[in-house]
């Protein structure tokens, strides 16, 4: 064999291993860094690979996760607490305006008392309005019904009625004494609250409010077909269980925001019912 070929080298057997190559940055005396597990790496991989390949998809979730958890409190809201009228008629008048939205407490008659001078929202179990035309349907009905039911929209039944509270449970309520004013258990009233635009028509009655109901009146006197329309029906009077609560906020449009008002001072001179 020539001499100048290449020769294989011999094993070393002085018990010596190998010196690894250590990296450039490595000082003296310092090994190369330990590697990191295999499945760890691929798991960190993995998760990195799955938000860079899918930020939509990340961003759908969250805006999913925001929508249903609005669904829900919006429903235990109106369930409980709060829920949505919209006005179609001018019998609260300047209380309240034709299309506003108003927001009722729910918690109106129970757990909370009512007042006199409340303004209320109640079921017509009694036939006070004519039937409603049937529902249209159209390619959005259900949406609307959806929101409607979870309180995100005014409930737009026109089977609803609002009015004030004048007569309680036991109280006598008569119109009119010789000034033309309305008394309550013998006493006269300044109905701060009337539409002073028109001056009321005078429709006489003398009604005790029985036990479980209520005596209600809207603000607009001359066009309110309210308990003084219905004295055929039942009195006149209204169920207390047929009550959805006390309005408690005018809510749409904007310019007409504002919590709504009782007149604790119209009614602060009322003995109790006998």
């Amino acid at each position: 064999m020539p001499e100048n070929h290449a020769r294989k080298p011999e094993p070393r057997h002085d018990g010596a291993s190998e010196t690894p190559a250590v990296p450039a940055s490595a000082g003296p005396g310092e090994g190369p860094e330990p590697a990191e597990p295999v499945h760890r790496r691929n798991r960190q991989t993995s998760k990195a690979g799955r938000s860079a390949g899918n930020p939509l998809l990340g961003w759908l979730k969250e805006i999913a996760t925001v929508v249903v958890i609005a669904v829900v409190l919006s429903f235990l809201i109106k369930t409980f607490l709060f829920r949505a009228f919209f006005i179609p008629s001018e019998s609260m008048v300047n209380t309240l305006d034709v299309d506003d939205r108003i927001f009722v407490n729910l918690l109106v008659p129970e757990p909370f008392a009512l007042s006199r001078g409340d303004v209320v929202v109640f079921r017509d179990t009694k036939g006070w309005l004519p039937p409603a035309p049937p529902k249209t349907q159209g390619p959005f009905t259900w949406v609307q019904d959806g929101l409607t039911f979870v309180g995100l929209l005014p409930d737009n039944s026109e089977q609803h009625l609002v009015k004030r509270v004048i007569g309680l449970p036991g109280d006598h309520v008569v119109c009119c004494d010789a000034g033309g004013k309305l008394t309550i258990n013998g006493t006269a009233v300044d109905e701060a609250y009337i539409n002073s635009a028109e001056v009321p028509q005078v429709r006489n009655f003398d009604v005790t409010v029985p036990e479980g109901k209520v005596w209600v009146m809207g603000d607009n006197r001359n066009h309110s077909a309210d308990s003084r329309a219905h004295m055929e029906t039942d009195g006149g009077f209204v169920d207390l269980k047929d009550l959805e609560g006390k309005a408690a906020v005018i809510a749409w449009p904007l310019n007409r925001i504002k919590t709504l008002d009782n007149y604790p001072d119209v009614f602060k001179n009322v003995p109790a019912a006998r």
